[in-house]
């Protein structure tokens, strides 16, 4: 018996990754080009070259496959593979054999988890990275001598271990400061500041040049030290974790309602700095867009769960009604995934519902016309 259910599993499986590979492929170039038609004045007002376009896709690619591609490529797979099964009967016979409904998912929910995992990897180490790289490609015509990566002066406070950051100017690229000022209160009631010309980030630590040190002990007078060297500080702020303050602080309402638009580690980095944010405004959007990176993952199972009661029902079913009802699926879906989201960035919905109400609405569904199967 078990080795009739492995051979079923290899069998539904393989049966499964062939659609789902040309999905991938046919939804890849399809949202491409439709992605193309809408932003070819953006490209021609930003003077972009024809390897400046490829090169903008190429990096956008890890986006466009963790929003979009990925759920909706399994979503129709899997609604044309079951389809397929049961216009032959296969899957009929298979219960026939006593391997129950659930048993002959599982190959089918495999690839939902292997594809939730491919999404949380997209999500946190190249979706973040990508948003970055595709701004500066479109701006890097304009101004050809002009440096993107340099920001203006940049002031911010760290709650979670009480200290203040005020620079000139902040280099993405390098990590380099210009007249940086940092300010902080240990828990023993000591103060410091340290006021230096520049600053790097190297070997884990922050680097000051030509700095002014004024020290003060608890109930003491300050004291102060020159230096025209360096001094190397253990600060827990980084290179990253400025950038994502940066990003946050550029974040506009409307690029917040679209979608998730920072990893999980950027926002909790951000949170644990900002203990106190205003509960009215920042708070609902950082922390829908924090939910909503946390649910992503999922909808690869909700789109499983819903389209194996629709795909493994009994008779003979023409492949392209399943088709046509995955395409209305994958609509309602993605509609309700974006009323959702952006009535929590808009504070009318909790976070936590905003983001995990399609997959629930739709995962549940799913569950409960599976167990009516007969």
């Amino acid at each position: 018996y078990k080795k009739i259910v492995r051979l079923l599993d290899r069998y539904l499986l393989r049966e499964l990754l062939v659609p789902l590979a040309y999905c991938l492929g046919g939804f890849l170039i399809f949202f491409v080009a439709f992605d193309l038609i809408f932003e070819i004045n953006r490209f021609q007002d930003g003077r972009l070259l024809f390897m400046d376009v490829v090169e903008y896709y190429i990096v956008t690619l890890p986006e466009i496959l963790a929003d979009q591609v990925i759920p909706i490529s399994l979503l129709l797979a899997s609604l044309y593979a079951l389809c397929n099964h049961t216009r032959h009967n296969e899957l009929t016979a298979m219960r026939a054999a006593g391997v129950s409904l659930w048993r002959l998912s599982l190959p089918y929910l495999g690839v939902g988890v292997f594809c939730g995992v491919a999404i949380f990897a997209l999500n946190e180490f190249w979706v973040p990275q990508a948003a970055d790289k595709s701004k500066d490609i479109l701006e890097r015509r304009k101004n050809p001598g002009q440096d993107r990566n340099l920001t203006g002066r940049l002031d911010f406070h760290n709650e979670g271990d009480r200290r203040h950051w005020n620079m000139a100017h902040f280099n993405r690229a390098t990590s380099e400061m210009t007249q940086p000022t940092v300010t902080w209160e240990p828990p023993d009631g000591s103060s410091h500041s340290v006021f230096a010309q520049s600053a790097i980030y190297t070997n884990g630590q922050w680097r000051f040049f030509k700095l002014e040190r004024w020290d003060r002990a608890a109930g003491e007078a300050y004291a102060q030290q020159t230096s025209n060297s360096f001094l190397d500080i253990p600060f827990s702020e980084t290179p990253a974790s400025i950038r994502t303050e940066i990003k946050v602080r550029a974040l506009t309402p409307l690029e917040a309602a679209k979608g998730p638009q920072l990893s999980i580690r950027e926002l909790l980095t951000y949170l644990r700095w900002h203990l106190h944010l205003d509960r009215e405004k920042r708070w609902p959007s950082l922390m829908t867009q924090l939910q909503g990176r946390i649910a992503a993952p999922f909808t690869c199972l909700a789109v499983v769960l819903i389209a194996l009661p629709f795909g493994a029902r009994s008779g003979r079913h023409n492949v392209f009604v399943g088709v046509a009802g995955s395409i209305f699926i994958c609509f309602a879906y993605f509609i309700l995934q974006r009323i959702s989201f952006g009535l929590g960035v808009a504070g009318y919905l909790s976070p936590v519902v905003a983001a995990w109400l399609p997959n629930f609405l739709f995962g549940g569904a799913g569950i409960v016309l599976m167990s009516r199967l007969r």
